[in-house]
């Protein structure tokens, strides 16, 4: 006797398990549902038919109803819905189209509902402007709106991979795309600082993020619709596209037997058995086993949707095929950019209180001496064994197969050292000697061998400055060019012969720019006796790490992690940055406008150099050329963007036009300019002469007093220029220094000069003496009392609120070593500079004082 089997739902799960049910037996009656009227679509590729990247409708038809039919024989009910499920009596209650409702009997049931979109009960919900995408009926009604003229604008709310995706296609049919996020990140799958990396192309591409916002309502205005946020904010567009998640679409079997989870999913075991005889279930709707960690998850992955279809189908005819569970290996496009991932994030380790190891590295996707080079990040999780627990991949080119080979290695319970041996075909155009996936290997090796110690970004938050010496250890250019504040500058190449200049009683941090140089000058440390730790990544995850997206209207922006552009994009915005360490980089700005072709006297490949090759080249290039003779430079090394503009403006030459193609190509034309003007720094956008990176709003000081009454005034100032917005630089030289000294003796070994100096020297703040009727020091005594009773901040608390404001402390180095003054002997949170430093902050300054 044949055995008759029922399907609900088709798509990936249900139509895998129909096929593979039929090759297994080919005397079964099998009947799908499907309530509507495809049973097999190419749900992932909805999104760029709507973007017209796929032109044929058709081709989203994976399998029609007909062709099924004939070559399965199965018997195939569209526009038929299951509204329920009686697990006692195994029938099913069908509400058709074509025959209305009725029951239909089965000897096994296999359950493929999927998930539908969650659509919040919030006011105005039901507007016709607001569509969600599951199906092709969602797909026409969207595509018919964005081609109806007039239709220029979209809010996309929810940054997930369907976001995501509509975002990207959107804006690439001309758009004006605002992107909605409750959340601190896009694509919660990612780690925070891997994110970034998209949400930066995304903004890049002209995408406004609002990030940590949450939909309040919507309102109809005319043909419009008002998107109204919690802030207070609103967002004014043709369309809003719904794409905040999706939930299991199994209302249908409350009260059938079928046990669920909190959430709804279909709860199943190994066999994709549920808690019913002989019925199964599989797809977006069950909840299965993580692999790695080995918890409950709920995936909604058409890969394993279509595995647990044939293992259930395996099941109806007693094969025992097991589902081993979810590793969520993803993979999204967004424009040039491609990011993955596979097994736990940092974000799931730390949730479940998981020990692990990370570790980042940074290199090129082919050897980089054959053209197209471009460089992808790689982060890797891993526990005290070494075996790996997840990875993320970021990059233009060859994320795919690198983040494959991790997910083949997670699969098999592999380690960092199976990364290592790893044998993976090489050629200049495909691959490097070292594959990026082996130089993962080998610098998760080195942390589990001890043969580094490393910290990550978020560390520096606990950073003391009484403990620890942050050294940036790339050339001088580099550090100039952007670094950690707090940070002093010693080359690793020069690193040996200046040992001297670093306290073997404190630990050494040191840091480069992707994390190799890093980890040599951290091997010599370690081997001359200095305790000493690498930032694994170095500077360009920390940048990442520290991305926050700009938003670009010039409104005040709500929430955390929004920040205003600067006036007319007149300044790139610099980032927050952690408590104690702000960056000191450019942020990035948003793509330049299309500018009218610039003839260049030169052109330079620096494709496939890694940092600072590019802004070497630049240097290099520019010192031959003639005043006003133009170079054109393109490079593959993303950091480019930012580090070529800040270069310019730094330099004095003029930056002319930049851009960067979906491939990461990056343009840049720049003139030289052998006696700036006054405009020289500015980058057209488009020809329009908007400023890119010379700014005159900031305020520079040079305190040469030690005066406490002037040191009070330098304070209050810098506190006013803040407040109003101002990136203050106070500048301590000479008897200026004597503010910053701490108020209790450092224990270090001086020279005989520097004693008598330090003895002769008021020590620190607390012991400033006034400038006129100081009466031995009961002048100063006398004004902070009256300054106490009168509710005025004493010196100490203004010097504080200034570094909370962000106000930059600089200690002249020569002063320093003219006056014996040591590092040590400073307050925390002071950088180290030279004439050339203040000079450069006060070329971008409007205010500039000596007191």
């Amino acid at each position: 006797m044949s055995k008759k089997v029922l399907i609900v739902g088709g798509v990936a799960g249900g139509a895998s398990a129909a096929a593979r049910l039929r090759r297994l037996d080919e005397e079964a009656q099998i009947i799908m549902f499907e309530r509507e009227q495809h049973i097999s679509i190419a749900n992932c590729g909805l999104p760029y038919y709507i973007g017209e990247s796929i032109k044929d409708r058709s081709k989203l038809l994976v399998q029609t109803p007909e062709a099924m039919k004939q070559r399965f024989n199965l018997d195939i009910r569209t526009k038929s819905e299951v509204i329920s499920v009686n697990t006692e009596n195994k029938t099913v209650q069908v509400a058709s189209q074509d025959r209305g409702v009725y029951e239909e009997s089965y000897d096994a049931l296999i359950l493929s509902p999927g998930a539908k979109p969650v659509r919040p009960n919030l006011p105005g919900i039901e507007s016709p402007l607001i569509f969600s995408l599951r199906n092709i009926p969602d797909t026409d009604k969207i595509k018919a709106k964005v081609q109806k003229e007039g239709t220029q604008s979209a809010v996309i709310i929810g940054g997930g991979f369907i976001g995501i995706e509509m975002a990207e296609n959107l804006r690439e049919l001309g758009l004006e795309v605002t992107l909605i996020e409750r959340n601190a990140q896009i694509l919660k799958a990612f780690d925070l600082e891997m994110a970034a990396v998209l949400a930066k192309e995304l903004e890049q591409q002209g995408i406004k993020l609002l990030f940590s916002e949450s939909v309040a309502s919507f309102r109809e205005t005319g043909d419009q619709i008002e998107t109204l946020l919690e802030s207070g904010r609103t967002v004014t567009s043709d369309l809003v596209m719904l794409a905040i998640g999706v939930t299991p679409d199994t209302s249908f079997l409350a009260n059938s037997g079928v046990a669920l989870g909190e959430r709804g999913h279909i709860l199943v075991n190994e066999k994709m058995e549920t808690s019913a005889e002989q019925v199964f279930a599989v797809g977006d709707a069950v909840e299965v086993t993580d692999f790695v960690t080995g918890m409950k998850a709920a995936v909604p992955l058409a890969g394993p949707a279509n595995k647990q279809g044939r293992i259930a189908a395996d099941n109806v005819c007693g094969l025992q095929t097991t589902f081993k569970g979810t590793q969520g290996t993803s993979i999204i496009k967004v424009f040039g950019l491609t990011g993955a991932v596979t097994g736990s994030s940092e974000r799931t380790l730390q949730r479940l209180n998981m020990s692990y190891h990370v570790s980042y590295v940074h290199p090129s996707s082919h050897a980089s001496y054959y053209p197209g080079a471009s460089p992808l990040t790689i982060k890797l999780l891993f526990d005290e064994q070494g075996i790996v627990l997840g990875a993320q991949a970021v990059g233009y080119d060859g994320v795919d197969k690198r983040i494959d080979d991790i997910a083949t290695l997670i699969h098999f319970k592999g380690t960092v050292t199976d990364l290592t041996e790893l044998e993976l075909a090489y050629a200049p155009p495909y691959s490097s000697a070292k594959d990026p996936v082996n130089m993962a290997g080998y610098a998760a090796e080195n942390i589990l061998a001890g043969r580094t110690q490393v910290f990550v970004p978020s560390q520096l938050e606990q950073l003391s400055n009484e403990e620890i010496v942050l050294v940036d250890v790339r050339s001088e250019m580099e550090h100039q060019n952007g670094h950690i504040s707090g940070s002093i500058n010693i080359p690793v190449d020069e690193l040996r012969r200046r040992l001297n200049e670093l306290d073997p009683a404190k630990e050494i941090w040191v840091y480069c720019q992707v994390g190799l140089r890093g980890y040599t000058a951290s091997r010599i440390l370690a081997q001359k006796g200095f305790r000493v730790r690498n930032l694994t990544g170095g500077y360009k995850t920390y940048l990442m790490a520290n991305y926050q997206p700009v938003s670009s209207d010039n409104e005040p922006a709500a929430g955390p992690g929004m920040q205003q552009t600067a006036a007319a994009l007149e300044t790139p915005v610099q980032p927050p940055a952690p408590a104690l360490v702000p960056v000191t980089a450019p942020a990035s700005m948003p793509l330049t406008a299309t500018a009218a072709e610039v003839d260049a006297d030169i052109e330079v490949d620096a494709c496939g150099l890694s940092c600072p090759g590019p802004l070497i080249k630049v240097k290099q290039t520019m010192d031959q050329l003639q005043d006003r003779q133009i170079a054109r430079i393109s490079a593959s090394d993303p950091g480019f963007y930012e580090d070529v503009q800040a270069w310019a403006g730094m330099s004095g030459n003029k930056l002319l036009k930049i851009s960067k193609s979906n491939s990461g190509i990056i343009e840049a034309y720049i003139q030289k300019e052998s006696e700036p003007s006054s405009d020289s720094a500015k980058a057209p956008a488009g020809g329009s002469g908007a400023s890119v990176n010379k700014a005159a709003d900031g305020t520079t000081m040079v305190v040469f007093s030690g005066d406490l009454d002037k040191a009070i005034a330098s304070f209050i100032i810098a506190n006013g220029a803040a407040a109003s917005g101002k990136k203050v630089t106070l500048f301590f030289t000479f008897w200026g220094l004597n503010v910053l000294r701490r108020n209790e003796k450092a224990d270090i070994n001086k020279s005989f000069m520097g004693k008598m100096f330090g003895m002769m020297m008021p020590r620190g703040s607390r012991k400033l003496g006034l400038s006129r009727m100081n009466m031995m020091g009961m002048g100063s005594k006398m004004i902070r009392g009256v300054m106490h009773r009168s509710g005025i901040a004493s010196l100490e608390q203004l010097m504080e609120t200034a570094k909370e404001q962000g106000v930059e402390l600089v200690a002249c180095q020569m002063s320093m070593d003219v006056m014996g003054i040591r590092q040590e002997e400073l307050i925390p949170g002071v950088k180290i500079g030279g004439v050339g430093y203040y000079l450069g902050k006060a070329d971008q300054s409007g205010i500039n004082l000596f007191i």
